[in-house]
């Protein structure tokens, strides 16, 4: 659930003095309303003037502002997951010009001292897959307690990919400088942490994966009042700001795809990784984990239509389903390598069984991924394209192909299944050099033109 935003009129509270109500930012979260007053305030009359297109010079001003807090507060809100009114006065509110200061007796420091929980229902052979299981907790006070929590909480909740990224997150820290305290980890340590990423090797995209997971910490320790509204709190608009890569994800061109279509593989291998990679070009650029969980009963006549399972926790109250007309190549694809018991509750294909645990269908799967980007990067040699082929670049090939066949963004963020708009333009922007090339030669085009033609 998100917070929602809005800004009014307090049309219950006018200033005497002024004859003018207080202009207030008002933040629902869970139907809860909590009001933060801005330093505008307005009589009725202007303030129900403000979506005028033509306003006199003054409430043109107010109105910039107003729009400046509105996009700046929806921002401050989307970064905060899970959201919580604490960490956006803090991170918001606190400091911010635009508003009227609170008394700061929430900022006093309240001691870290949240214990290692309680042994959970976990397996020991399960638990000897994550390291942060085996770290001393006898430290009160110190963040691998609480990431231990969350792997714990997560694993408990079959989010196995999110809590294997919470694990390399912490060891990653533990490897900078060691398990410390919340109030050790400061704007500069963090700053100093992601330069040390960056001399090892490390992408923008890993540093800001494992910065997420420790804000994840941060916030869990406020939710469980160990650090609520502290000053050794290091994230926030003024603070440090969480790096986000940006992958130049390399779409294959259509006469690429041919390529690999009509190659003729010369080993099982070989014929099944291709055969998977194109079910999942053909299939919306279907992600190896939902081919996985494909299942006889999402067989609807000449389409499949399932939920994601990246999207299935967070649309639990709307499921919207995607759905995928069945070719003749995912057809045949699927008579090659799918099960012959066609039972509704069976997987389509073998790659995991019923019965399996959430981190042996995770390992499965991570496995075929690897055989399948293995047997690919082969066939890429053999068949000369430049390119990575691997699983993910299905995804992108699938949308990019049809962006350029003049489908719409909308239509191609259904198939994809993606929730919102700003990731599936994330993958239509990364059009090849060649692309960017032939345009920038045609602004220059009218060099090739006589003297006087372009006079």
């Amino acid at each position: 659930m998100s917070a929602t935003l809005a800004i009014i009129l307090d049309s219950r509270r006018m200033k005497k003095k002024i004859s003018k109500y207080p202009i207030k930012l008002r933040v629902i979260f869970d139907r809860l309303p909590r009001y933060y007053p801005t330093v505008i305030d307005l009589s009725e009359t202007d303030f129900n003037k403000l979506p005028a297109p033509h306003l006199s010079t003054g409430l043109q001003d107010i109105k910039e502002q107003l729009d400046k807090i509105k996009v700046e507060a929806r921002e401050a809100v989307k970064a905060i997951q899970p959201f919580s009114f604490d960490v956006f006065e803090r991170e918001f509110i606190l400091g911010n010009p635009l508003f009227i200061q609170k008394s700061s007796k929430l900022l006093k420091l309240i001691p870290c001292t949240l214990t290692a929980p309680a042994s959970s229902e976990l397996p020991e052979s399960l638990k000897k897959k994550y390291s942060i299981f085996a770290e001393d907790h006898t430290t009160p006070g110190t963040i691998s307690i609480v990431y231990r929590f969350l792997v714990e909480k997560l694993l408990l909740e079959e989010r196995i990919g999110t809590a294997k990224s919470n694990n390399l997150s912490y060891q990653s820290l533990k490897n900078f400088r060691g398990n410390l305290r919340f109030q050790d980890i400061t704007v500069s340590y963090l700053h100093q942490y992601e330069r040390w990423m960056l001399n090892k090797g490390s992408s923008k995209t890993t540093i800001g994966m494992y910065l997420r997971a420790l804000r994840a910490v941060f916030n869990e320790a406020i939710a469980q009042k160990i650090i609520k509204k502290d000053e050794c709190y290091p994230f926030g608009r003024r603070l440090y700001r969480i790096p986000t890569g940006r992958n130049i994800k390399k779409a294959l061109e259509l006469p690429e795809i041919q390529k690999i279509y009509n190659h003729l593989p010369e080993t099982e291998s070989e014929l099944k990784a291709r055969d998977f990679w194109l079910f999942s070009y053909f299939g919306n650029g279907m992600n190896v984990k939902d081919i996985a969980l494909l299942k006889y009963k999402d067989v609807k006549g000449d389409y499949l239509a399932f939920i994601r399972a990246k999207t299935e926790r967070t649309t639990r109250e709307d499921p919207k389903p995607v759905v995928v007309y069945i070719t003749e190549d995912m057809h045949r694809i699927m008579e090659r390598w799918g099960n012959t018991d066609k039972d509704a509750e069976n997987y389509i294909f073998p790659i995991l069984t019923p019965g399996m645990t959430a981190q042996e269908q995770y390992d499965n799967i991570q496995l075929f991924i690897k055989f399948i980007n293995k047997w690919m990067n082969r066939i890429k040699g053999l068949i000369n394209i430049d390119k990575k082929v691997t699983t993910i670049v299905t995804r992108h090939s699938f949308s990019s192909v049809l962006k350029r066949s003049g489908a719409s963004t909308e239509f191609i963020q259904e198939a994809l299944g993606h929730t919102d708009k700003k990731t599936t333009e994330n993958y239509l922007d990364s059009f090849e050099d060649e692309t960017k090339r032939q345009f920038a030669e045609k602004l220059s085009a009218f060099k090739q033109l006589p003297i006087s033609e372009a006079s």
